[in-house]
């Protein structure tokens, strides 16, 4: 079996993708409740994580903590 990188596999599959279709395609994976998605929502979340400010991430973090109660 081949080894795959999640990763790799998801950005590759959204490059040259504008936003409207990166939102689209994470307003239907949510819509739909896909849970093959939820790895790629993962990346994405990665992705953000790791390029946002102290004050995105402590947003972030109160919205998480808001909806988790």
């Amino acid at each position: 079996m081949e080894n795959v990188s999640i990763r790799k596999y998801v950005t590759d599959s959204f490059k040259g993708d504008n936003e409207s279709e990166i939102k689209e395609s994470i307003d239907g994976a949510i819509k739909e409740g896909l849970e093959e998605a939820l790895p790629g929502l993962g990346v994405f979340m990665e992705i953000i994580w790791q390029n946002a400010s102290d004050e995105l991430k402590k947003e972030l973090l109160d919205i998480l903590k808001a909806h988790l109660n």
